[in-house]
């Protein structure tokens, strides 16, 4: 997975800090969407994205079995602002890179995740960046 520093906009940026809720879509090994809310983290030098979630949660199963080419989006919207940041997705248990999940949605949403025995970070390193009124 390759990353790459994301340049966007001050008020995108902006748009991607407030603590909102968004959605992440990925692909079902039948190839059907699965669309779930999830809480999210965007660190634009490094062109990665970071959701915090259980290992047997079906986001990173679906996540896990799509292998290097697993392709994701997720999208953070309010009334008629919007945005998407697509891209290659997978999943981790590495201690530092969980550390790191966990500290930034913790400044994000001023609460620490939920700390399940299974924690994983699906890391989604952004490809492509689409946008509505910001």
């Amino acid at each position: 997975m390759s990353r790459a520093t994301v340049e966007l906009p001050a008020g995108t940026r902006a748009f991607l800090t407030s603590p909102r809720t968004a959605t992440l879509t990925t692909l079902r090994p039948d190839g059907t969407p699965h669309v779930t809310p999830v809480r999210f983290t965007f660190d634009a030098a490094a062109g990665l994205v970071r959701v915090t979630t259980r290992a047997g949660a079906r986001k990173a199963r679906n996540v896990a079995a799509g292998g290097p080419a697993a392709r994701v989006a997720l999208c953070q919207a309010d009334g008629f602002r919007w945005i998407t940041l697509e891209g290659w997705a997978s999943v981790t248990e590495a201690p530092a890179r969980l550390a790191e999940a966990v500290r930034r949605y913790t400044a994000r949403y001023r609460v620490a995740p939920p700390t399940p025995p299974d924690l994983v970070v699906v890391e989604i390193a952004v490809g492509r960046v689409l946008s509505l009124n910001l």
